[in-house]
Protein backbone atom coordinates (compact mmCIF):
# COMPACT_ATOMS: atom_id res chain seq x y z
CA UNK A 1 0.00 0.00 0.00
CA UNK A 2 2.88 2.39 0.75
CA UNK A 3 4.33 1.82 -2.72
CA UNK A 4 0.94 2.39 -4.34
CA UNK A 5 0.49 5.58 -2.30
CA UNK A 6 3.92 6.75 -3.45
CA UNK A 7 3.08 6.08 -7.11
CA UNK A 8 -0.31 7.82 -6.91
CA UNK A 9 1.12 10.94 -5.22
CA UNK A 10 4.07 11.08 -7.63
CA UNK A 11 2.15 10.60 -10.87
CA UNK A 12 -0.75 12.88 -9.91
CA UNK A 13 1.82 15.62 -9.22
CA UNK A 14 3.73 14.98 -12.45
CA UNK A 15 0.68 14.61 -14.71
CA UNK A 16 -1.19 17.64 -13.35
CA UNK A 17 1.97 19.78 -13.38
CA UNK A 18 1.79 21.12 -16.96
CA UNK A 19 -1.94 21.90 -16.63
CA UNK A 20 -1.47 23.75 -13.33
CA UNK A 21 1.54 25.68 -14.69
CA UNK A 22 -0.44 26.79 -17.77
CA UNK A 23 -3.39 27.72 -15.55
CA UNK A 24 -1.16 29.83 -13.27
CA UNK A 25 0.42 31.53 -16.31
CA UNK A 26 -3.02 32.29 -17.77
CA UNK A 27 -4.01 33.93 -14.48
CA UNK A 28 -0.74 35.90 -14.54
CA UNK A 29 0.16 34.47 -11.14
CA UNK A 30 3.87 35.20 -11.60
CA UNK A 31 6.44 35.67 -8.86
CA UNK A 32 7.56 39.23 -8.11
CA UNK A 33 11.25 39.40 -7.22
CA UNK A 34 12.25 41.72 -4.39
CA UNK A 35 14.69 44.52 -5.27
CA UNK A 36 16.90 43.54 -2.32
CA UNK A 37 17.42 40.05 -3.72
CA UNK A 38 20.44 38.86 -5.74
CA UNK A 39 20.65 40.52 -9.17
CA UNK A 40 20.66 37.17 -10.99
CA UNK A 41 17.20 36.38 -9.57
CA UNK A 42 15.70 39.13 -11.76
CA UNK A 43 15.37 36.71 -14.67
CA UNK A 44 12.98 34.67 -12.52
CA UNK A 45 10.48 37.53 -12.60
CA UNK A 46 7.11 36.26 -13.77
CA UNK A 47 7.79 32.55 -13.13
CA UNK A 48 4.44 31.13 -11.95
CA UNK A 49 4.14 30.67 -8.20
CA UNK A 50 1.60 28.76 -6.05
CA UNK A 51 2.89 25.57 -7.69
CA UNK A 52 2.62 23.82 -4.33
CA UNK A 53 -0.94 23.06 -5.43
CA UNK A 54 0.60 20.30 -7.58
CA UNK A 55 2.01 18.18 -4.78
CA UNK A 56 -0.75 19.08 -2.33
CA UNK A 57 -3.23 17.62 -4.82
CA UNK A 58 -1.09 14.52 -5.35
CA UNK A 59 -0.65 13.89 -1.61
CA UNK A 60 -4.34 14.57 -0.86
CA UNK A 61 -5.64 12.17 -3.51
CA UNK A 62 -3.22 9.44 -2.39
CA UNK A 63 -4.17 10.01 1.26
CA UNK A 64 -7.91 9.77 0.53
CA UNK A 65 -7.30 6.37 -1.06
CA UNK A 66 -4.78 4.87 1.37
CA UNK A 67 -4.71 6.66 4.75
CA UNK A 68 -7.21 5.28 7.23
CA UNK A 69 -6.16 6.27 10.77
CA UNK A 70 -6.75 9.48 12.69
CA UNK A 71 -3.06 10.27 13.23
CA UNK A 72 -2.50 10.57 9.49
CA UNK A 73 -5.50 12.80 9.03
CA UNK A 74 -4.60 15.07 11.96
CA UNK A 75 -1.20 15.62 10.32
CA UNK A 76 -2.65 16.13 6.85
CA UNK A 77 -5.41 18.41 8.14
CA UNK A 78 -2.80 20.55 9.88
CA UNK A 79 -0.71 20.78 6.70
CA UNK A 80 -3.76 21.68 4.60
CA UNK A 81 -4.69 24.49 7.02
CA UNK A 82 -1.18 25.90 6.90
CA UNK A 83 -1.24 25.53 3.11
CA UNK A 84 -4.49 27.52 3.02
CA UNK A 85 -2.73 30.40 4.82
CA UNK A 86 0.03 30.21 2.25
CA UNK A 87 -2.47 30.15 -0.61
CA UNK A 88 -4.18 33.28 0.68
CA UNK A 89 -0.79 34.96 1.19
CA UNK A 90 0.26 34.07 -2.37
CA UNK A 91 -3.07 35.25 -3.74
CA UNK A 92 -2.60 38.67 -2.13
CA UNK A 93 0.90 38.90 -3.61
CA UNK A 94 0.01 37.96 -7.18
CA UNK A 95 -3.61 39.09 -7.54
CA UNK A 96 -3.52 42.21 -5.38
CA UNK A 97 0.07 43.02 -6.46
CA UNK A 98 1.23 43.36 -2.84
CA UNK A 99 4.62 41.64 -2.88
CA UNK A 100 4.77 41.04 0.88
CA UNK A 101 1.33 39.39 1.10
CA UNK A 102 -0.21 39.07 4.57
CA UNK A 103 1.28 41.18 7.32
CA UNK A 104 3.55 39.35 9.76
CA UNK A 105 0.98 39.78 12.54
CA UNK A 106 -1.85 38.37 10.42
CA UNK A 107 0.22 35.38 9.34
CA UNK A 108 1.45 34.68 12.87
CA UNK A 109 -2.04 34.81 14.37
CA UNK A 110 -3.44 32.37 11.79
CA UNK A 111 -0.47 30.04 12.23
CA UNK A 112 -0.82 30.19 16.02
CA UNK A 113 -4.47 29.12 15.85
CA UNK A 114 -3.58 26.06 13.77
CA UNK A 115 -0.58 25.26 15.98
CA UNK A 116 -2.82 25.34 19.06
CA UNK A 117 -5.26 22.95 17.37
CA UNK A 118 -2.42 20.53 16.52
CA UNK A 119 -1.08 20.75 20.08
CA UNK A 120 -4.52 19.84 21.45
CA UNK A 121 -4.69 16.90 19.03
CA UNK A 122 -1.22 15.73 20.07
CA UNK A 123 -2.16 15.86 23.77
CA UNK A 124 -5.37 13.94 23.01
CA UNK A 125 -3.36 11.21 21.28
CA UNK A 126 -0.11 11.11 23.27
CA UNK A 127 -0.49 13.10 26.45
CA UNK A 128 2.32 15.50 27.32
CA UNK A 129 5.25 13.11 26.83
CA UNK A 130 7.97 13.27 24.20
CA UNK A 131 10.69 10.74 23.37
CA UNK A 132 14.38 11.33 23.97
CA UNK A 133 16.13 10.73 20.62
CA UNK A 134 18.16 7.52 20.29
CA UNK A 135 16.91 6.18 23.62
CA UNK A 136 13.80 4.36 24.87
CA UNK A 137 13.20 7.04 27.49
CA UNK A 138 10.15 9.28 27.70
CA UNK A 139 10.03 12.80 29.11
CA UNK A 140 6.79 14.18 30.52
CA UNK A 141 6.84 17.95 30.01
CA UNK A 142 3.60 18.60 31.87
CA UNK A 143 2.32 22.15 31.39
CA UNK A 144 5.57 23.12 29.63
CA UNK A 145 4.51 20.83 26.76
CA UNK A 146 2.14 23.43 25.30
CA UNK A 147 4.56 26.37 24.85
CA UNK A 148 7.35 24.00 23.78
CA UNK A 149 5.29 22.29 21.08
CA UNK A 150 3.88 25.61 19.86
CA UNK A 151 7.46 26.88 19.51
CA UNK A 152 8.46 23.73 17.58
CA UNK A 153 5.49 23.95 15.20
CA UNK A 154 5.78 27.67 14.46
CA UNK A 155 9.58 27.52 14.26
CA UNK A 156 9.54 24.61 11.82
CA UNK A 157 6.76 26.17 9.77
CA UNK A 158 8.61 29.42 9.19
CA UNK A 159 12.00 27.74 8.77
CA UNK A 160 10.69 25.66 5.85
CA UNK A 161 9.21 28.85 4.42
CA UNK A 162 12.62 30.58 4.60
CA UNK A 163 14.30 27.59 2.94
CA UNK A 164 12.15 28.04 -0.17
CA UNK A 165 14.44 30.54 -1.87
CA UNK A 166 16.37 28.71 -4.58
CA UNK A 167 15.17 26.39 -7.36
CA UNK A 168 14.58 22.94 -5.90
CA UNK A 169 15.95 23.68 -2.41
CA UNK A 170 12.91 23.31 -0.14
CA UNK A 171 11.50 20.34 -2.06
CA UNK A 172 14.78 18.41 -2.12
CA UNK A 173 15.53 19.02 1.57
CA UNK A 174 11.99 17.95 2.49
CA UNK A 175 12.41 14.70 0.53
CA UNK A 176 15.28 13.75 2.86
CA UNK A 177 13.45 14.90 6.02
CA UNK A 178 10.26 13.01 5.18
CA UNK A 179 12.21 9.86 4.27
CA UNK A 180 13.64 9.89 7.78
CA UNK A 181 10.21 10.57 9.30
CA UNK A 182 8.68 7.67 7.32
CA UNK A 183 11.35 5.42 8.86
CA UNK A 184 10.51 6.63 12.35
CA UNK A 185 6.80 6.12 11.73
CA UNK A 186 7.48 2.57 10.53
CA UNK A 187 9.56 1.90 13.67
CA UNK A 188 6.71 3.08 15.91
CA UNK A 189 4.08 1.25 13.79
CA UNK A 190 2.26 4.48 12.93
CA UNK A 191 0.89 3.32 9.59
CA UNK A 192 -0.96 6.50 8.64
CA UNK A 193 1.98 8.79 9.37
CA UNK A 194 4.35 6.46 7.53
CA UNK A 195 2.17 6.44 4.42
CA UNK A 196 1.72 10.20 4.57
CA UNK A 197 5.46 10.79 4.85
CA UNK A 198 6.11 8.53 1.85
CA UNK A 199 3.43 10.36 -0.13
CA UNK A 200 5.11 13.66 0.77
CA UNK A 201 8.41 12.30 -0.58
CA UNK A 202 6.63 11.32 -3.81
CA UNK A 203 4.88 14.68 -4.13
CA UNK A 204 8.13 16.61 -3.66
CA UNK A 205 9.96 14.41 -6.18
CA UNK A 206 7.13 14.97 -8.67
CA UNK A 207 7.34 18.70 -8.06
CA UNK A 208 11.11 18.69 -8.63
CA UNK A 209 10.44 17.59 -12.21
CA UNK A 210 9.30 21.19 -12.79
CA UNK A 211 11.11 22.97 -9.95
CA UNK A 212 14.73 21.93 -10.61
CA UNK A 213 16.98 24.65 -12.00
CA UNK A 214 15.89 26.53 -14.04
CA UNK A 215 12.53 26.30 -12.32
CA UNK A 216 9.38 26.35 -14.43
CA UNK A 217 7.28 26.96 -11.32
CA UNK A 218 7.75 27.93 -7.66
CA UNK A 219 5.86 26.29 -4.78
CA UNK A 220 5.14 29.67 -3.16
CA UNK A 221 3.93 29.99 0.42
CA UNK A 222 1.12 27.64 -0.60
CA UNK A 223 3.62 24.81 -0.83
CA UNK A 224 6.23 25.80 1.75
CA UNK A 225 3.71 26.37 4.55
CA UNK A 226 1.99 23.09 3.67
CA UNK A 227 5.32 21.22 3.86
CA UNK A 228 6.28 22.99 7.09
CA UNK A 229 2.97 21.95 8.60
CA UNK A 230 3.43 18.36 7.47
CA UNK A 231 6.99 18.10 8.82
CA UNK A 232 6.10 19.60 12.21
CA UNK A 233 2.83 17.67 12.58
CA UNK A 234 4.34 14.26 11.82
CA UNK A 235 7.30 14.86 14.15
CA UNK A 236 5.06 16.09 16.99
CA UNK A 237 2.59 13.22 16.63
CA UNK A 238 5.50 10.74 16.63
CA UNK A 239 6.63 12.39 19.90
CA UNK A 240 9.99 13.22 18.30
CA UNK A 241 10.08 17.04 18.16
CA UNK A 242 13.68 17.09 19.46
CA UNK A 243 14.84 15.16 16.40
CA UNK A 244 13.75 18.02 14.15
CA UNK A 245 16.89 19.89 15.18
CA UNK A 246 18.94 17.11 13.58
CA UNK A 247 16.88 16.01 10.58
CA UNK A 248 15.74 19.57 9.86
CA UNK A 249 19.23 21.03 10.33
CA UNK A 250 19.12 22.95 7.03
CA UNK A 251 15.78 24.50 8.01
CA UNK A 252 17.28 25.46 11.38
CA UNK A 253 20.39 27.05 9.82
CA UNK A 254 18.27 29.09 7.39
CA UNK A 255 16.41 30.66 10.32
CA UNK A 256 19.50 31.03 12.50
CA UNK A 257 21.32 32.86 9.71
CA UNK A 258 18.52 35.44 9.51
CA UNK A 259 18.48 35.91 13.30
CA UNK A 260 22.26 36.32 13.46
CA UNK A 261 22.31 38.70 10.49
CA UNK A 262 19.62 40.97 11.95
CA UNK A 263 21.14 40.92 15.46
CA UNK A 264 24.63 41.65 14.16
CA UNK A 265 23.50 44.57 12.00
CA UNK A 266 21.43 46.12 14.78
CA UNK A 267 24.23 45.81 17.35
CA UNK A 268 27.33 46.50 15.24
CA UNK A 269 26.04 47.81 11.89
CA UNK A 270 27.99 44.95 10.29
CA UNK A 271 26.70 41.89 8.46
CA UNK A 272 27.93 38.37 9.19
CA UNK A 273 26.76 37.02 5.84
CA UNK A 274 26.77 38.65 2.42
CA UNK A 275 23.02 38.08 2.45
CA UNK A 276 20.56 36.02 4.47
CA UNK A 277 19.00 33.46 4.54
CA UNK A 278 22.26 31.57 4.23
CA UNK A 279 21.50 30.04 0.82
CA UNK A 280 21.83 33.55 -0.67
CA UNK A 281 25.21 33.94 1.07
CA UNK A 282 26.42 30.75 -0.63
CA UNK A 283 25.05 31.99 -3.96
CA UNK A 284 26.92 35.28 -3.64
CA UNK A 285 30.10 33.36 -2.76
CA UNK A 286 29.76 31.53 -6.09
Amino acid sequence: MSLLGFLVAFWVTVITGPFIIRWLISLKFGQSILEIGPNWHKNKQGTPTMGGIMFILGILIAAVIFVRDSMGWIALGTALCFGAIGFYDDYIKVAKKRNLGLTSKQKFLLQLIIAIALTVGAIWKNGTTILIPFTAKELDLGWFYVPFILFVILGTENSVNLTDGIDGLAASITVIVMLFISGMAWQYTQDGLMKLAIMAVAGCLGFLVYNHHPAKVFMGDTGSLFLGGLVSATAVLLRQPLLLLLIGFVYFMETLSVILQVASFKLTKKRIFKMSPIHHHFEMCG
